[in-house]
């Protein structure tokens, strides 16, 4: 009986045997850099028209009107902002400007509002929710600004702020550089908590009016844990993307922070977009330039499906070597699908249309 039972152990053992070897190939490739994807986009250039007098500054906040083609951005007022340009004693971002940060414009670039002079200090998130309101995350504190989440009417009005107005924390009411915010259909609000060094480095969840309900993730590598936790999307099925960028991966979780996945084929996410059909797009600004840990990858916009998670598109960035962030940072796309991606670098915000 032993005998005859060994050939069916032997064939067991192979079938079990390839399986492991089909799952490894897959995860090395998965692993490989997705560089080589078609690009159908060509670029505008000179898109999104300021007022006489005033030019772009750093910007990597962004989102659609749900008209699906007005576009929302937070601009910061006109300088080159990065986290690391803040020193103290020195003016930065929006610190004493009389600039309005929050700009929304056409789909032909026309700026045909603005507010929001003198609330913030580093806009850095901005997500747009089924109403129409604009959400806004101050991602740095100075004088008593900065480290909250601001929820602005369309029209302007200041409707609820969570966090404590310049003070970085790790308390339940408190952010510590938020980079992110993004609200469900049935109101929750979702905050990307945390920018990487000594900041948090978390998800907080809240109900629709901005009362506390659960917080998860800690500063690490593996399932669940999260190192810069710097943008939110969410798809038809209601999971939530969180772009892990130090990481270099999507980490996908349900609404509950339950861990379900995690995609390193988008390459290291900046900005993560989602749309009405479930096609995503990821901005890298930082792969071989700022990112020491991301070699092989190119900066540049992934277009691709969340259905089964594969790049079917890429916008490369057209600076080739450099040592700063380049490229789009926050990336949208609106009904048409036109993309648009934030730029802190070059100080601007690009249009993409298909060929």
């Amino acid at each position: 009986m032993r005998d005859r039972l060994r050939p069916a152990h032997a064939l067991a053992f192979a079938a079990a045997a390839a399986a492991v070897l089909a799952a490894t190939e897959v995860v090395s490739q998965v692993n490989a850099p997705t560089n080589s994807a078609p690009n159908p986009y060509r670029a505008i250039e000179n898109w999104g028209k300021l007022p006489d007098g005033r030019v772009w500054g750093s910007t990597s906040a962004i989102d659609i009107d749900p008209d699906g083609t007005s576009v929302w951005v937070g601009e910061r007022c006109g300088v080159f902002a990065p986290p690391s340009q803040m020193k103290p004693g020195m003016p930065f971002a929006c610190d004493g400007s009389n600039l309005p940060p929050i700009l929304k414009f056409d789909s032909a670039g026309n700026l045909v509002k603005s507010f929001g002079t003198g609330l913030l200090l580093f806009p850095h998130g901005l997500h747009v929710d089924r109403e129409g309101n604009v959400w806004v995350t101050d991602g740095l504190g100075k004088d008593g600004k900065g480290h909250q989440v601001f929820k602005f009417s369309p029209e302007g009005k200041v409707l609820m702020t969570l966090g404590k107005a310049g003070v970085a924390g790790s308390g339940l009411d408190e952010f510590n550089a938020p980079s992110a915010v993004y609200v469900a259909a049935n109101g929750d609000i979702f905050v990307a908590d945390g920018h990487g060094g000594n900041t948090n480095a978390r998800i907080m969840k809240f109900s629709r009016d901005g009362k506390f309900i659960k917080t998860w993730g800690k500063k690490g590598s593996g399932p669940g844990e999260i190192d810069i936790p710097h943008t939110l999307a969410m798809d038809s099925r209601g999971r939530l993307f969180v772009g892990d960028r130090q990481n270099n991966r999507i980490q996908i979780f349900d609404q509950e922070g339950n861990y379900l996945d995690q995609w390193p084929q988008f390459s290291r996410p900046s900005g993560v977009f989602i749309d009405k059909h479930d096609i995503i797009y990821v901005a890298d600004s930082e792969s071989e330039s700022v990112a020491k840990n991301h070699d092989g990858w190119k900066r540049g916009i992934r277009v691709g499906r969340v259905n089964d998670g594969a790049v079917t598109a890429f916008i490369p960035d057209p600076v080739a070597s450099t040592t700063g962030t380049s490229a789009a940072e926050g990336v949208a796309a609106d009904a048409m699908g036109n993309i648009y991606g934030a730029e802190v670098g070059p100080k601007r915000v690009m249009k993409y249309v298909r060929q």
